[in-house]
């Protein structure tokens, strides 16, 4: 962490959802917030005690009356002092109660600025205050009780045990580098070695975990693809559940994305219908086409749609062009008409046989889906988890195989003493212990004000 650990302004906004309410609450943080709160209401209340209170304008006048709370430095959500008017919930009382704080000398804080001065000072990690925003964001039950259990700093005591082990381990490397006289060879015994294995070991668990997390906050990706009349629309219908797509026996009736959200057991799907891939399309159907690509390029899931009644040649997916990182499942639709049998079959890809019309085999996409997410139903998972918590991880595993590989062809001790101290930047970004001004200007940008 590169930012200093104090602030010397104060921040005001409104912490609860804009429009009309029976509450709303203007939060206050920073050294002048005490100051700013008396002048508003009164004098201060014993601290943590909701008090009845009129809040004054400048002239003395009544602007509402309700409750404030008076949190003092350091025990407090932000570390600084805090104060909560909290109000009805008008559009223009709010305006008022917070432009009077404004001109009492606190400034708008920006989105996540609460939530990033109690990173700063140490009430709460990285991967905890992201856990906040994740909570206020939770698409599902599932979601928020993942997001409360970061909250509460169980992704956080993850990572430290993995930094603990790591820390020993390149204490262990580098007394080779600092005390060459004692000829410590530190690869000999192959204590390194089993070290190595067990750290591999426990960052590829703690992987697993985060992806299940990542999945459960982010939701699954699904983007339905084939060619036109294919039974793609029809398929987004019958996983919906209502009629999201208009369905037509006319080839090229989809030609932009349609998008649905939807659950299964409390996975969050986001379900992406394309228009159909094909020669010769109009200038229109070409550009339902190209944005198809996209978002087949950003999927998850690929499901490709064949229309059974028609003949499926073996090389037709590699004729699509599919994009090569994207996992494909082939959907051999209209089996009402075909005769084929329902569910799942065997093959790479996976096949699924499945009917629109009757509903037949669509339990078995689900569980498929459920499957490919790595997702085994409700309550499952330990803590919610964020892309660029995995992409650290990633990066943490591939350092230490490498450490483990250079260890193994016994090169150069300083190269494996290099590896480590990679591993150990990558998982300390995860909780912030070696987090760049950039990195966190782009995480608390994305919370909403006054959280």
């Amino acid at each position: 962490m590169t930012r200093p650990p104090a602030t010397v302004d104060t921040i005001a906004a409104v912490a609860t959802p804009p429009g009309v309410g029976a509450v709303a609450v203007v939060r206050l943080s920073g050294p002048a917030s005490a100051a700013i709160g008396a002048a508003i209401a009164g004098p201060l209340p014993p601290a943590r005690r909701a008090t009845r209170r009129p809040f004054r304008g400048a002239g003395g006048e009544a602007i509402d009356e309700g409750l404030l709370l008076y949190f003092p430095a350091p025990a407090s959500l932000t570390g600084e002092d805090v104060v909560e008017l909290q109000g009805h919930g008008g559009p223009v009382v709010v305006d008022q109660l917070l432009t009077r704080a404004l001109v009492l000398g606190a400034r708008l804080a920006r989105p996540g600025e609460f939530s990033e001065r109690a990173f700063l000072n140490g009430k709460l990690d990285l991967a905890q205050a992201e856990a906040v925003a994740d909570l206020v964001a939770a698409g599902s039950a599932d979601a928020a009780r993942l997001a409360v259990r970061s909250l509460q700093g169980e992704l956080s005591r993850r990572v430290d045990a993995l930094l603990e082990q790591l820390v020993r381990l390149r204490s262990h490397v580098e007394a080779t580098l600092d005390f060459p006289e004692d000829e410590i060879d530190a690869l000999a015994d192959g204590g390194v070695l089993a070290d190595l294995d067990a750290l591999g070991s426990a960052t590829d668990a703690l992987l697993a975990s985060a992806a299940r997390g990542r999945v459960l906050r982010d939701g699954l990706r699904v983007v339905i693809a084939g060619a036109p009349n294919a039974g793609k629309s029809s398929l987004l219908n019958a996983l919906a559940g209502h009629d999201a797509a208009i369905v037509t026996a006319i080839p090229g009736t989809t030609r932009d994305v349609l998008r649905e959200y939807l659950q299964i057991d409390g996975l969050p799907l986001h379900v992406v219908d394309t228009a159909g891939l094909r020669e010769g399309a109009d200038v229109v159907e070409q550009e339902g086409i190209r944005r198809a690509r996209e978002e087949m390029a950003g999927a998850d899931r690929l499901l490709w749609v064949h229309d059974d009644t028609l003949p499926f040649a073996a090389d037709a997916l590699a004729c699509a062009a599919l994009p090569p990182a994207v996992p494909v499942t082939l959907i051999r639709a209209k089996v009402d008409l075909s005769g084929r049998t329902p569910g799942l079959g065997t093959g790479d890809p996976p096949t699924l046989a499945v009917s629109a019309v009757t509903g037949a085999g669509l339990d078995a996409l689900r569980e498929h889906l459920k499957a490919c997410a790595g997702y085994g139903g409700t309550g499952e998972g330990e803590f919610i988890a964020r892309r660029r918590h995995l992409d650290a991880l990633d990066r943490a595993r591939a350092a230490l195989a490498a450490a483990r590989a250079t260890a193994m062809a016994r090169r150069p001790i300083e190269l494996v003493a290099e590896d480590l101290r990679q591993a150990q930047q990558a998982l300390g970004e995860i909780t912030g212990a070696f987090a760049p001004d950039d990195l966190l200007d782009r995480i608390f940008a994305t919370f909403c004000i006054g959280k």
